[in-house]
């Protein structure tokens, strides 16, 4: 076995995946907090331990993502946007656009039939529209952020959600609570919101008929129906959806270690 390492570090979430060629043997998955080197470190040792192999058996770690610099023991430090690219090529070879969705920002990618980027697009700094404004107005709900999706689904009358500002969205939210607004219609609400935003990038790098859906955000089944919904497209979601990114890095990994043995 050859074993690279994929680590991806973002924002709010530490994501490492083992590869063994074009298998997945290990991952692992746990909060960042401000010791971004000691994450990388531990979502290593974790993914390890899932997979009961040792740091001596790693060929080659290659770091993405935020905090990518901090990977600090790896070999090679590639950006996220390319590894979600790649990554999202390994899971879905058809796929010709990626919607990223993270804790802090969204990011839509066309790629090519071999995976490389061919046009991306951000949101700006603001973190509407990412998993951080899910956070924000679940607390203001009382909901806890898992339980948004099934809570959209449930929707009889989403309200709409005007603001583009995380904070005046919270007050927005607030505000509907207020008024009787049913819970679950302004979850939906901010879902549809969510989506609008996501549409103008996917819209700017250019609508191709398959998307591949990655970041945390993708776990979300009602961002993913009404995802589906409005862009009238197939969408793919895999149960690694969230380690696309260190999929990606890893891959990366393993394409240097066979240009190294060639």
């Amino acid at each position: 076995m050859t074993i690279v390492a994929g680590i991806d570090i973002g924002s709010t979430t530490a994501k490492c995946v083992l590869l063994d060629g074009t298998s997945v043997v290990g991952r692992s998955l746990h909060p960042v907090g401000v010791e971004l080197v000691k994450d990388a470190e531990q979502a290593l040792e974790k993914a390890l331990e899932a997979a009961h192999l040792t740091r001596e058996e790693v060929a080659f770690v290659t770091g993405t993502g935020y905090g990518r610099f901090k990977v600090s023991f790896g070999q090679l430090v590639v950006t996220e946007i390319g590894c979600h690219a790649k990554g999202a090529h390994f899971l879905f070879p058809e796929t010709r656009l990626v919607l990223d969705i993270g804790g802090q920002d969204t990011k839509a990618i066309r790629i090519n039939g071999k995976g490389e980027v061919v046009d991306f697009a951000m949101n700006d700094k603001c973190a509407a529209g990412t998993g951080r404004f899910l956070d924000v107005c679940a607390g203001a709900l009382g909901f806890d952020v898992a339980e948004l999706g099934p809570a959209a689904l449930q929707a009889r009358h989403p309200v709409k959600v005007t603001s583009t500002c995380t904070v005046f969205a919270e007050s927005e939210v607030t505000s509907y609570l207020s008024r009787g607004k049913e819970p679950r219609d302004i979850v939906a609400g901010l879902h549809e919101s969510i989506v609008s935003r996501s549409m103008s990038l996917l819209q700017r790098v250019g609508i191709e008929p398959q998307l591949t859906f990655t970041g945390g955000v993708s776990r979300n089944e009602g961002m993913v129906r009404t995802l589906v919904r409005r862009t009238q497209l197939p969408v793919n979601v895999s149960p690694l959806s969230q380690y696309i990114g260190a999929i990606g890095a890893a891959l990366f990994g393993t394409e240097r270690v066979a240009g190294r043995s060639a």
